[in-house]
């Protein structure tokens, strides 16, 4: 069952939509990796697991009655830790942040629910994300998990490393001087920089702050090109109706071949490489 930790989402969510996976399964799946894991990595910060569960529950019993939320249904997603999501905090790796809890998501992570995601969890950053690696004092330090002893990259630097790991099925991060990029590279996973203006990004800000910069952006991380094509056009605004189950599908797009990765006491190396 590792190999599910790496194949694409679009593809995850195929097999959802075509019930040989089921929601909850994928989510326990994502949640035993991070539970294993995670603790050599520091990718995968904050997390949300009871909601996720009961969203991953929702998502089996629309598939049961034949209802599709949406082209990312029931796949499990983290974003960076800069967004908000209600109820978790939102720090930006500043001490005096700890205490800082979203009264509501961002639009990027609304959109990302209305297009069948399951948000279970948040990723590391640098401090006010400003750095091509992912420390705070906060939250401590990220690994890459292709070689602990370096740097995923940042800013998004645990949004890369989640992906890299199997840790989550999609990501969101966010880009001024390659945020986005630069972690994506680090650690072999596919980024997209969006336009400035195509992705608004409301609830992606410190307190107080209602103004965007100059040039920032917020934009998907993935295992595939396709993914990123499906990801930015929900960040974008596009609206899939609720439908009836369609027939099933196939899915394009070429999957990340994943690390092994260090640790993760008595597991079977084996189930941490794909193929």
């Amino acid at each position: 069952m590792a190999d599910l930790a790496f194949l694409p989402a679009t593809e995850l969510a195929t097999r959802i939509r075509e019930r040989r996976l089921g929601c909850r399964d994928l989510l326990d799946h994502m949640l035993d990796r991070v539970d294993r894991f995670n603790s050599t990595l520091n990718a995968i910060v904050v997390l949300d697991s009871e909601r996720a569960r009961a969203r991953a529950d929702a998502a089996d019993a629309a598939i049961a009655r034949g209802d599709i939320w949406g082209p990312l249904h029931g796949v499990p997603m983290t974003f960076k830790e800069s967004y908000d999501i209600e109820g978790l905090p939102t720090t930006w790796g500043l001490p005096e942040l700890a205490g800082n809890l979203a009264e509501r998501d961002s639009t990027v992570v609304r959109r990302m629910r209305d297009a069948g995601a399951v948000v279970f969890g948040k990723t590391n950053v640098p401090v006010l994300l400003a750095d091509w690696q992912s420390y705070n004092p906060v939250y401590g330090t990220t690994n890459n998990p292709w070689d602990v002893t370096r740097t995923p990259g940042g800013s998004s630097g645990g949004s890369a490393a989640a992906l890299a790991a199997g840790l989550t099925g999609l990501e969101a991060g966010s880009d001024i001087g390659a945020s986005i990029r630069n972690p994506a590279h680090y650690c072999g996973v596919y980024g997209h920089k969006p336009t400035y203006g195509v992705v608004p990004p409301r609830g992606h800000a410190t307190p107080g702050v209602l103004a965007p910069a100059d040039i920032s952006v917020v934009g998907p991380l993935a295992r595939s090109a396709e993914d990123l094509e499906v990801a930015l056009d929900a960040d974008g605004g596009r609206r899939w109706p609720r439908r009836r189950m369609l027939a099933p599908g196939t899915a394009g797009g070429r999957a990340h071949r994943g690390p092994g990765l260090p640790g993760g006491g008595d597991a079977d190396r084996s189930e941490l490489r794909p193929g």
